[in-house]
């Protein structure tokens, strides 16, 4: 995985404008029929609500411990239970199979590529029920955004500079005092092949949180799937 402890101090900032997705999977969530599991829960963000729309205990994984002992505050807080683990997504594991995993704010682009992806994939896919869902956002790549950003300073969430490696498909973002976070974006085909090689296949697709239709001008893939239950 690629995460700067550091991040953690600011990571209200970084995910202030995300808040159209907490609605999305608490929705998803009440529908399930099983255990819930969020993926890279870091300070409990979605798995927060989750837990109070449902009534039920979230399992949260994460491998950032920073990130876990936030959202074992935030937790207690709220006044909700959350089963917090401190695991690697590549190396999930689960006492029974879940109704609904789900990988909220495009955390599955922290994987370093393909082999990192198939071996959570497959593993997302050992997990579930039978009739279980897997949801999760990544954003879609603009080369035009691309463009505009690459190597320019931001001041917002906090300073930072954004670097984009095409040839590794790959974003480093460096904050002023150096640290740095990565992600790899992936193409739809790159998506669907995964979904395909861990016996997954889509019940939807969306170009956002409101149920979008996904089209060429989308920015984000918002994937629910479900396993494909081929001989």
């Amino acid at each position: 995985m690629s995460w700067s402890e550091a991040f953690v101090e600011d990571y209200d900032r970084w995910s202030a404008d995300m808040t159209e997705d907490v609605p999305f999977y608490v929705e998803l969530a009440r529908r399930a029929d099983g255990p819930v599991v969020e993926l890279a829960v870091g300070t409990g963000r979605v798995a927060i609500p989750v837990a109070q729309a449902t009534g039920q205990t979230v399992i949260g994984i994460d491998s950032s411990p920073a990130m876990l002992e936030q959202a074992r505050t935030r937790a207690a807080d709220a006044g909700v239970d959350l089963d917090l683990r401190e695991c690697d997504m590549r190396d999930l594991a689960l006492d029974e199979p879940a109704g609904l995993i789900y990988c909220p704010f495009r955390a599955l682009l922290h994987l370093r590529g393909w082999h990192d992806r198939r071996r959570t994939f497959e593993r997302v896919a050992g997990s579930l029920r039978p009739d279980g869902r897997f949801a999760f956002n990544a954003f879609a790549f603009d080369h035009r955004l691309a463009v505009e950003l690459d190597g320019q300073h931001q001041q917002r969430p906090v300073g930072h500079t954004n670097h984009y490696s095409v040839g590794d498909n790959r974003v480093d973002i460096v904050r002023d005092d150096g640290e740095t976070s990565s992600l790899w974006w992936a193409t739809r085909n790159e998506w669907l092949g995964l979904l395909d090689i861990a016996a997954l296949e889509i019940d939807e697709l969306y170009g956002g949180f409101a149920h979008e239709p996904f089209t060429d001008d989308s920015r984000e893939y918002v994937f629910v799937v479900r396993p494909s239950h081929r001989s």
